[in-house]
């Protein structure tokens, strides 16, 4: 017996819903990559993207995922043998870090716990040590969906600045760009990177990088700059140039589409709308966490993200039947955890296309899931989620 007739809910941190607005606005010919239509959308986007990263710098597109860029960021600024430090508060710190390594860079890993943020004191400590200035990078997520935590990289780069250190900042916002505030300039933020799958509402395969003046001047000595993903090349006059070959022509199209859609709607109300159904979310969970069968992954508060939500399972428990239940039984995808945290989690997310029956959908059939199961859980987990929407979006 099952509910799963109707459209699949997909609730995993990226890559998200796209929207049929966005379907629709892919779903046409190819174009000549020549052709004034496709120059003025290059143009367009490279215009709009430094706005989604609040900066006055220059934006990059790539054929690539958030692993690209990660290697796109790294490679246009740095050189062989130079040290960099990444912020521990999840996998994904770690991983750019790992890809560090393997293009011949000297990582160092800020140890920190995958239940809380990263702490600006610890980092302001380690680079007072530096007196030689080793350091020549310092790299952190905004929103780790491994372990759902936000950092607050004002308080990161105000560390770096009270140290008086002149390491680069460079921020991974592929699960925070079009979702929560970022403000890459007033941050001190050198270089930012994102991807297309997660609040940008498009499918994979799109990596975007902002690199600021001071960004660019490291890239004039850098020596691990390639052709594909060098900035030099990209910044020439040619449109052929700004892709390194053919244009990634139908993500062009659908990217074009969500950020219209962004606009339209107000990146003040897109973060709004993130919050408030982030909040639903967890009224949901704090009340089916009364049952003491999971809880919070981030034990702060005030440190668990707006896009996803990681629900950390107690006693040994596997979130696998719950997951499958929701999936099967309901046609409701729900993240499994991550590295760490793989057999161990759960990840509800909130990002990118969503609305609020989407949520309370999700949140219903997680709560019908833990009832069939017979999972420990406190009653109430939907009347939150309503109750906290209900007193926050005002007739």
């Amino acid at each position: 017996m099952v509910v799963r007739a109707g459209r699949e809910f997909l609730a995993i941190p990226g890559p998200t819903t796209v929207p049929d607005e966005v379907l629709r606005a892919m779903h046409r010919p190819a174009v000549d990559i020549y052709s004034g239509p496709l120059l003025a959308i290059t143009d367009s986007l490279l215009s709009d993207l430094p706005k989604l990263f609040r900066t006055s710098g220059r934006a990059y597109i790539y054929i690539a995922n958030g692993h690209g860029a990660w290697e796109a960021a790294l490679s246009n600024v740095l050189s062989r043998g130079d040290k960099v430090l990444a912020l521990e508060s999840g996998r994904f710190a770690i991983g750019w870090g790992d890809a560090a390594a393997r293009m011949g860079l000297e990582v160092e890993i800020l140890k920190g716990d995958w239940r809380c943020a990263v702490k600006p004191a610890a980092l302001e400590a380690r680079l007072r040590q530096d007196t030689a200035g080793a350091i020549k990078a310092i790299l952190a997520v905004q929103i780790d969906t491994a372990s759902g935590v936000i950092n607050d990289i004002a308080a990161i780069g105000q560390a770096i600045k009270a140290a008086k250190h002149d390491a680069l900042l460079m921020v991974d916002t592929v699960a925070s760009l079009g979702c929560v505030p970022f403000e890459m300039d007033k941050w001190g933020v050198d270089v930012a990177m994102s991807g297309s799958q997660k609040g940008l509402m498009t499918p994979p395969g799109l990596g975007f990088v902002a690199a600021n003046e001071r960004a660019r001047a490291a890239h004039q000595k850098a020596d691990l700059r390639t052709p594909y993903w060098d900035w030099t090349s990209r910044d020439g006059e040619i449109h052929y140039q700004k892709y390194a070959g053919t244009p990634p022509e139908h993500l062009m199209f659908g990217l074009r589409q969500a950020l219209d859609m962004l606009f339209a709607e107000g990146l003040e109300n897109v973060f709004l709308r993130h919050r408030l159904l982030a909040e639903a979310t967890r009224a949901a969970v704090g009340k089916w966490a009364e049952g003491q069968a999971f809880g919070f992954n981030i034990v702060e508060a005030a440190e668990r993200s707006d896009t996803v939500t990681v629900v950390l399972m107690t006693e040994g428990r596997d979130p696998k039947p719950l997951l499958d239940y929701c999936h099967q039984k309901c046609g409701v995808v729900v993240g499994h955890g991550i590295g760490a945290l793989a057999g161990k989690a759960f990840r509800i997310a909130h990002m990118g296309h969503v609305n609020a029956p989407m949520m309370l959908g999700t949140l219903g059939v997680v709560e019908v899931g833990l009832h069939a199961l017979g999972i420990p859980h406190g009653s109430g987990g939907i009347q939150a989620a309503v109750d906290s929407l209900g007193e926050s979006v005002p007739a």
